[in-house]
């Protein structure tokens, strides 16, 4: 059920048995062929299906703003920083925590470090004070790696590569405009670096080029079962 659908008397009801899930995007830039909110998009859609017709998942709505490091200096990105990141988190789950719920998920279609980094500390933070809570924060990827590497034939597919664009013309190939150059960034690691264009121009991690929308479709399932046996750990957790 979506969160911001439901009234105030069926929220009550819900409240004290439901699991809560929050989706986390960004706005970020995904090469010149997938759109800004592609992170958004792609785990609204699989917390969206999961949750669809089921009394016992409430879907927030997804929070479009997350960190973003490497892409900070492309055209579109619009990031907030890890701090704004924590303190929203823990005013959700506290203010969730203080009408009943006790079960919550934080799911990313981010990947970035410091993003999901930000969302286990905060998320750390919260289960140490908030007695009797239960919740999970992790990137979708994060629990996918096995299949996602299985369907990619591209190896060391990330950003705006072959899975993000495959899921993208399954789950909305009206935005996806044309290719964009098989890319990789060049990161002179361990140094941190101002001028980050300068090392990865494209915003592209991986070969859109091998992108179908059957991978699509198979990952996007992939996702969505995923994330339900997280659902069913959480349910069983005390």
């Amino acid at each position: 059920m979506l969160l911001g659908e439901v009234t105030m008397t069926e929220f009550k009801r819900l409240s004290r048995r439901a699991v809560l899930i929050v989706p986390f995007g960004t706005i970020e830039a995904h090469g010149t062929h997938l759109p800004l909110n592609t992170d958004t998009l792609i785990i609204r859609e699989v917390v969206k299906r999961l949750a669809g017709g089921r009394k016992d998942l409430l879907m927030a709505p997804p929070i479009q703003y997350g960190v973003c490091t490497s892409t900070a200096q492309h055209p579109g990105t619009i990031g907030i920083t890890a701090s704004s990141l924590r303190a929203i988190i823990a005013d959700i789950v506290k203010s969730s925590y203080a009408h009943g719920l006790r079960k919550i998920i934080l799911v990313s279609g981010h990947g970035g470090g410091q993003h999901v980094s930000a969302m286990k500390e905060a998320s750390e933070e919260l289960v140490a004070t908030l007695e009797g809570l239960k919740l999970a924060a992790f990137s979708i990827y994060d629990v996918i790696g096995k299949e996602a590497r299985d369907l990619a034939e591209t190896e060391n597919d990330s950003h705006a590569g072959e899975m993000e664009t495959s899921l993208m013309l399954h789950l909305a190939p009206g935005l996806v405009k044309g290719s964009s150059k098989e890319e990789y960034p060049t990161f002179p690691r361990p140094l941190v670096v101002k001028d980050k264009l300068k090392y990865w121009p494209g915003a592209v991690w991986g070969n859109p080029g091998k992108a179908t929308k059957a991978k699509g479709e198979k990952l996007f399932n992939v996702m969505v079962s995923k994330l339900d046996e997280v659902v069913r750990a959480i349910e069983k957790a005390r």
